[in-house]
């Protein structure tokens, strides 16, 4: 398979272009910055320069064309403020759906957040978070044309991965190792059958393939 990763220099998409290359995908990584093309290339990954942020969907759609799935893994990230949860976080994915859209690639796989919500009350930054990726997610929801599927993970730790989830429509509040959610999102990339699926993603006793069958078709 041919997978392109929006944000690709994230700490998820940099594990998850690994694995990928590891089991013999093409990968690429769409990144805003030339000088992090070598951290890309290193995890076997194609760096392609484009920032989400000021493209066009024509300028996206030819970066997708030819992708057999797509993989929205960008984020503001902490310390940047309420202007750009919407720029990114909301805007950026939006943008990202509807190249994939234009370019044809069906399969589109978002990685989200636990709590988020278009109608999120509150006005701090994590709360114009929380309603950015939820105003995103409805968005996506909403596109006949793509085989959906939004990963909800919990609260993001460092730890090494277990291999070990408990992935489900509802888990409940939890922490859950980047290693894990990566290792997820390379199966749900060619688990097609789990389209049209929101999932909430923590910890738990469940091996990832595992887990990932027992919830395809549900």
């Amino acid at each position: 398979m041919r997978i392109v990763i929006a944000g690709g220099h994230g700490q998820i998409a940099l594990r998850l272009e690994r694995l990928l290359a590891a089991r013999g995908d093409e990968v690429a990584g769409i990144i805003r910055r030339a000088e992090q093309g070598d951290d890309l290339r290193a995890a076997g990954a194609e760096p392609i320069l484009c920032d989400l942020e000021s493209a066009t969907v024509d300028e996206v759609a030819a970066h997708l064309r030819g992708a057999d799935a797509a993989v929205f893994a960008a984020g503001a990230g902490p310390g940047s403020g309420a202007a750009r949860k919407e720029t990114v976080d909301r805007g950026a994915a939006i943008l990202f759906a509807d190249a994939a859209e234009q370019a044809g690639v069906r399969r589109y796989v978002v990685v989200s957040s636990m709590g988020a919500d278009p109608s999120h009350q509150g006005d701090d930054v994590f709360d114009v978070y929380l309603r950015a990726k939820g105003e995103a997610d409805e968005y996506v929801r909403g596109r006949t044309a793509l085989d959906w599927t939004i990963l909800r993970p919990g609260g993001l730790i460092d730890d090494a991965g277990t291999g070990l989830v408990r992935l489900e429509a509802s888990t409940g509040r939890g922490t859950i190792p980047r290693d894990d959610v990566a290792a997820v999102l390379a199966e749900l990339v060619d688990t097609s059958a789990t389209a049209g699926l929101t999932l909430e993603l923590i910890s738990g006793s469940t091996p990832v393939s595992v887990a990932v069958k027992s919830v395809a078709g549900n």
